[in-house]
């Protein structure tokens, strides 16, 4: 019941990353996934998620099988919340912590047919996301980046389902009770990181890289970041914040990774059904184009539409993407090299 209780005591902004994890849950019970996640469903068993891959009910296959693109959204006009899922950062004020506590039905956002439609919607965007920045991390830890440093990680399991090369310091940084939650659980399931694990309980709005430091990070090695599930939550003025500070942070050799929607009608409706209180968390994220704005930062950026992502996994674009429709979403997947 202890894990019931944090689970419930989640502000609306980490109650996404359960959103997430039903996602991944979901991914995982499909033949043709395209990833490990053992994990994921056990965080919607200790929470009690109703409507999720934890149950029958919400057992999903095909375009139905997986979805979520609100892994960072925040709730309140200067959101500037991240979040893979769960936490906030900004430089003037962002909602979480007391601002964003909610209670009762407001903080679990995910229960229901509401949540269902909006996975729906999403269809696999989630699930090749979660493939593709897993690759890009890996891919950058063994070109040398023994740093990988998650913000805002919520329910991410990566230090405990990827396989790491030796000398890998995973860095999960989040609010102090999202990862005393999924650290408990996954305690009590036997589970042993395959890296040098690293919580970091931290805000993203304060000093953040201060307590990174303290737990033995180095602005002087190369670090994968990953901001998975945060640009679209954030106002441009955050955003930039955000990346200044990373960068800051980032020895050359460093690698970025992150995806970035933009919203539409079809998107505020999904997210609607799910929670009208989250529709104005979907912030504008990065003022212009995503590369520009990388390299205006001095890192050098590649950067994919997320309709041509999907196809290099073999699934279908997702309706809230589909081009056809006029009131489409548009998303893309990113990863940037720091080399000064």
């Amino acid at each position: 019941m202890t894990e019931r209780r944090e689970a419930e005591g989640l502000a609306g902004i980490a109650a996404t990353s359960l959103v997430v994890a039903a996602a991944r849950a979901a991914e995982q019970q499909r033949d043709d996934r395209l990833f490990e996640d053992p994990f994921a469903e056990l965080f919607l068993r200790a929470a009690g998620a109703e409507g999720t891959a934890a149950g029958d009910e919400a057992t999903a296959t095909g375009d139905e099988a997986t979805a979520t693109g609100a892994e960072g959204t925040a709730a309140g006009d200067e959101a500037t919340a991240t979040g893979d899922e769960a936490t906030a950062t900004g430089a003037e004020g962002t909602a979480a912590g007391d601002e964003a506590t909610a209670t009762g039905d407001e903080a679990r956002p995910l229960a229901g047919e509401g949540m269902r439609a909006f996975l729906r919607e999403m269809g696999d965007q989630p699930a090749v996301r979660t493939a593709y920045l897993d690759e890009q991390l890996l891919r950058a830890a063994g070109e040398g980046c023994h740093q990988v440093v998650l913000l805002a990680a919520g329910m991410d399991t990566r230090a405990f389902r990827l396989h790491w090369p030796e000398e890998t310091r995973v860095f999960d940084v989040d609010f102090a009770e999202v990862l005393r939650f999924k650290l408990r659980v996954l305690e009590q399931a036997g589970a042993t990181p395959r890296c040098d694990h690293r919580p970091v309980p931290a805000d993203l709005r304060r000093d953040w890289p201060a307590e990174l430091r303290a737990r033995g990070f180095s602005a002087r090695e190369p670090t994968a970041w990953l901001a998975e599930g945060i640009l679209y939550a954030l106002p441009s003025t955050a955003a930039d914040a955000l990346l200044q500070q990373i960068t800051s942070l980032s020895a050359p050799g460093s690698v970025f990774a992150a995806d970035h929607i933009k919203g539409s009608p079809a998107l505020d409706s999904a997210i609607a059904a799910m929670s009208a209180d989250l529709v104005d968390s979907w912030q504008s994220g990065p003022e212009g184009a995503l590369g520009a704005w990388l390299a205006g930062h001095d890192w050098t950026p590649r950067v994919d539409s997320l309709a041509t992502v999907v196809g290099r996994y073999g699934r279908p674009v997702p309706s809230v993407f589909d081009a056809r429709r006029s009131d489409t979403s548009r998303g893309w997947l990113v990863t940037a090299r720091h080399d000064r």
